[in-house]
């Protein structure tokens, strides 16, 4: 007859679990795949943003004049979050010229070709942000509830297992050792499905400050060319700091 000692493990510890232990067991393996993919997707999308961002702003700060990057953005669509920025800033400056002489025909539209810029820039950052703040909740939460449904898991297999030596009578080291030791197996796997989901949580956090950083950078000198009719300088941009002049001196508003 085979020793009980031997067969101690995962699958005797499932084995010898309720229906609780188990739904425990389910809930952290769901959570497992659940970070998983979010780590895999958010990672994919992550870094297709950063290389297309770079190729678009690359472009950008290359281009002649903003009409040239309209044509860009018509030609091949927008893909990532600065060109997204441009094509909405860009429509709504000329919306809002071919309806200046008519009046503002809803609230949106009101004030000034400023303010109507600026809200629109501001809206798209805001659709930006929450874009990539997606999911990180869900990461963040489980991050933070994993360990617990694991200890949670241990706990009640160790009450169950000293239930089961009270019962038997048998109260010595090895009897107690192996049902206690197969509990502590859920607290371990409550462990392995927080830390990657953690340590992801905050590598997207920082990914998306820094993309957050360099959108509101990047709207302000969109911005500026928008408003004061700036173009690129015929020099080559020094990496990506733009160098501009003015297209003409009436493009300025003039004096008071």
């Amino acid at each position: 007859m085979t020793d009980p000692s031997t067969s101690l493990g995962l699958a005797h510890f499932l084995g010898q679990s309720d229906a609780v232990g188990k739904t425990l067991l389910v809930v952290l393996l769901a959570m497992s795949v659940a970070s998983w993919v979010l780590i895999a997707t958010k990672g994919l999308m992550q870094f297709l943003r950063k290389r297309r961002s770079a190729q678009f702003l690359h472009f950008f700060w290359n281009a002649r004049s903003l009409d040239e990057v309209q044509a860009e953005i018509a030609t091949h669509g927008v893909h990532e979050p600065f060109a997204h920025l441009s094509a909405h800033a860009m429509h709504a400056k000329a919306h809002h010229a071919r309806h200046a002489g008519q009046g503002a025909a809803k609230l949106a539209e009101a004030g000034s070709e400023q303010e109507f810029l600026t809200r629109t820039i501001k809206k798209v950052l805001d659709e930006e942000t929450m874009q990539l703040e997606s999911g990180l909740t869900l990461l963040a939460t489980i991050g933070a509830t994993a360990p617990f449904v694991g200890l949670f898991g241990t706990v009640w297999g160790v009450y169950h297992a000293l239930v089961a030596i009270g019962m038997s009578g048998a109260g010595t080291l090895d009897k107690v050792a192996g049902p206690v030791g197969e509990a502590l197996i859920m607290t371990g796997l409550g462990l392995a499905v927080a830390i990657p989901a953690v340590m992801a949580y905050n590598w997207l956090t920082r990914a998306n400050r820094v993309l957050t950083a360099q959108l509101d950078a990047f709207a302000f000198e969109l911005m500026s060319f928008l408003t004061y009719g700036e173009t690129l300088a015929a020099g080559a941009p020094r990496g990506d700091a733009p160098a501009v002049r003015p297209l003409a001196p009436a493009a300025r508003p003039a004096a008071a």
